[in-house]
């Protein structure tokens, strides 16, 4: 049954981890995708949109968001890396209409969406230092190039209404529920850190198939990890992806009744006060 749109609003659907091309993962690409149409305006992939990166696999996914209807922004996962042929991957889903973001930012609908994979390194006063040997500091300046494209893609935006994709969380908060063993390696606070400098109204990420479906970064913004399994285990009664319901327009009101599986976000500025 399609969903009333509320007028002044724009819908996002997110979700993340598909993992096309793993045997027996998941429900099937047309059972995800087959009431995005009706229940969003904007459809947001989160990485992992492949199993291991193969373009045969990128190639099936292009074929059925070519058809879905809605616009598509996307930011890849570390499996679209896994072949080497993450250009390639992305090269495929542009040309069936996915903007695939990497440190870049585009504006669908009145609403900007900035993007990047992100890294890990863990969170907090527990985050891995650049100190040490010459692979360790490698490996946390790819979470810092991670956050200034980032903060890049955020400063570029000129709409009041704001969303972040990222594969790696940007806070502990949506990984917990996972090994603490591997909580390193699933995020980054480095890439919390632009978040604070630029308002959004939104985060949205994977990767942690065993986290927590929503957090807060410290300046309450709302975190939400969408890997798709964790979805279907969280609200196995909704569809496979998770929809916020965003005001545009100046002054536009949420809706007066709230709608089954749709969160409404007031202005970032209303969040943060409300707490």
């Amino acid at each position: 049954m399609s969903m009333v749109k509320t007028p002044g609003t724009v819908r996002v659907a997110a979700v993340g981890d598909i993992h096309l091309g793993r045997a027996a993962y998941g429900p099937p690409l047309q059972v995800i995708l087959g009431q995005v149409a009706e229940r969003a305006d904007v459809l947001a992939l989160c990485g992992d949109l492949t199993d291991r990166g193969d373009p045969e696999e990128a190639r099936q996914l292009g074929r059925a968001l070519a058809t879905l209807g809605v616009p598509t922004v996307a930011v890849l996962g570390n499996h679209d890396y896994e072949s080497g042929k993450a250009a390639e991957v992305s090269g495929i889903l542009c040309e069936a209409g996915v903007q695939v973001l990497d440190g870049a930012a585009v504006e669908i609908h009145g609403v900007g969406f900035a993007g990047v994979k992100g890294f890990a390194g863990g969170f907090g006063r527990r985050a891995l230092g650049p100190w040490g040997e010459e692979m360790i500091k490698r490996f946390v300046h790819e979470a810092l190039e991670e956050a200034l494209k980032l903060e890049t893609a955020l400063g570029r935006l000129r709409t009041e209404r704001r969303v972040a994709l990222l594969h790696y969380s940007p806070i502990a908060g949506t990984v917990e529920g996972e090994p603490p063993e591997i909580f390193p390696f699933l995020g980054s606070s480095r890439l919390e850190e632009p978040l604070s400098r630029y308002p959004v109204d939104a985060v949205f990420h994977g990767h942690a198939h065993h986290g927590t479906p929503e957090g807060r970064t410290m300046s309450e913004v709302p975190v939400y990890n969408v890997s798709l399994s964790l979805l279907q285990r969280a609200f196995p009664e909704e569809p496979p992806f998770r929809v916020i319901e965003l005001s545009v327009g100046g002054g536009a009101q949420e809706a007066e009744e709230a709608v089954p599986g749709v969160t409404p976000l007031r202005r970032a500025t209303d969040q943060r006060s409300n707490g």
